[in-house]
């Protein structure tokens, strides 16, 4: 009879299968479904967009994200731009300033209060029917506005449209990774739109009717991940939320490991944070797949990366003691002996496979989410790579997150 550990480990690698086949059958459902489009798109009428891009600290990079923001193609009478310096303390200011001649351009200085309250305020000076953000350190493709207004046109119940983020100019091993998981980001979140159950309208570059914030209310803290707030807000509330995959705005991103603790801490206390306080949805049909299918999908990934994690060092702590146990007894003796293949150990139980496949799976997910972003069907080495690295550090930061919660302690920003 099986112990209990090894049928939660088998629970545990099913349900992580099961997301995976999941995602895949909803891609062969809808694929000829998604649109990559080339050249220029037409609307039939362009509606007036609001775009509010909040500064903290961002003097490197925010003269190139509002360069992006001017270069779109989107008539300029219609495209108003907010930039909203929150109280930084280097040279955004100043940078920022350069843009005042532009017509479409305003300027605003805050006492620094949180991302949030920087988009707040643009909401209050917004007189469009449409409204979205840009992170500064974030610049976008010049179709992308028209590609994501196509969706609204196309159907009048579409609430809010978010992009594809993808990482630009990549540097270094790190950052490698990162564009990988990106990629499979992408994938993911175009499913989840097929789905109904997108769960985390990102900061750049996702557009609103205005509408939502009227009904519902401005932007609130969300545990400093207002992004996924309003989300799970627009999905308590049925308002629908769709995914283009062809709008690309491409994000800077950490370049340490360091940097990228910090930056999964903070999303993964909100993932956490914002899940409980949305649970009332949990498990409810009325609300769709987001209750059935994305909120359970986060638990389930939360409370196996945690098992796992504790099971791997609770073995290797145990295969230690052993070893020492031997060495005590014996001494240590060493013998090199010729060493040779044999099929015969090869593991051959199910959950091997199962999981073996769950890897293809997630390769595919790579591999499909840089063809909706490059165009390009390729493989790379990073796709590889993305498993240890992210196996390895991915832990550290949900188990703090975990332990921050508990003792309701807030991550850092930065």
């Amino acid at each position: 009879m099986a112990s209990i550990p090894s049928l939660v480990f088998y629970v545990l690698i099913f349900l992580s299968v099961y997301v995976q086949v999941f995602f895949f059958v909803t891609f062969f459902e809808n694929r000829k479904k998604i649109v990559i489009r080339d050249g220029k798109t037409k609307l039939s009428r362009y509606p007036a967009v609001t775009i509010v891009v909040p500064c903290f600290n961002e003097e490197r990079t925010v003269y190139k994200t509002v360069r992006s923001l001017l270069d779109l193609n989107y008539p300029k009478d219609k495209l108003k731009i907010f930039l909203i310096d929150d109280g930084s303390t280097d040279g955004t200011w100043n940078i920022i300033c350069h843009f005042e001649k532009y017509k479409n351009v305003k300027i605003f200085h805050k006492k620094n209060g949180g991302k949030y309250t920087a988009l707040n305020l643009g909401l209050e000076h917004s007189e469009t029917d449409f409204f979205g953000g840009l992170d500064a350190d974030s610049f976008i493709d010049s179709e992308s506005l028209v590609r994501i207004m196509s969706y609204f046109e196309k159907d009048e119940s579409v609430m809010a449209v978010a992009p594809s983020v993808t990482v630009h100019n990549p540097r270094n091993f790190i950052q490698n990774v990162q564009k990988e998981e990106y990629h499979m980001g992408v994938y993911f979140k175009k499913m989840l739109g097929f789905l109904g159950a997108i769960s985390v309208t990102p900061g750049p570059l996702t557009i609103f009717r205005k509408k939502v914030f009227d009904d519902l209310g401005p932007y609130r803290h969300g545990h400093n991940s207002e992004d996924m707030e309003i989300a799970c807000r627009m999905q308590q509330n049925q308002y629908k939320i769709e995914y283009c995959n062809d709008a690309y705005v491409y994000t800077s991103t950490p370049m340490t490991i360091k940097n990228l603790y910090k930056q999964r801490l903070r999303w993964m206390y909100g993932l956490i944070n914002n899940t409980i306080d949305y649970k009332g949805v949990l498990f409810k049909k009325k609300y769709g797949n987001f209750a059935l299918f994305t909120l359970p999908m986060g638990i389930i990934s939360i409370a196996s990366v945690s098992y796992l994690f504790g099971r791997i060092v609770y073995n290797f702590g145990d295969f230690l003691y052993s070893k020492i146990i031997i060495l005590n007894a014996i001494g240590w003796r060493f013998k090199m002996t010729n060493l040779h293949f044999d099929s015969f150990f090869i593991n051959t139980q199910s959950f091997v496979f199962l999981v073996i496949s769950t890897y293809f799976l997630v390769i595919f997910a790579m591999i499909f989410g840089r063809r909706m972003t490059e165009g390009k069907w390729r493989f790379s080495i990073n796709m590889i790579y993305f498993f240890p690295v992210f196996s390895i550090i991915a832990p550290f930061w949900l188990l703090k997150a975990i332990y921050n919660t508990i003792l309701s302690r807030k991550p850092d920003w930065r």
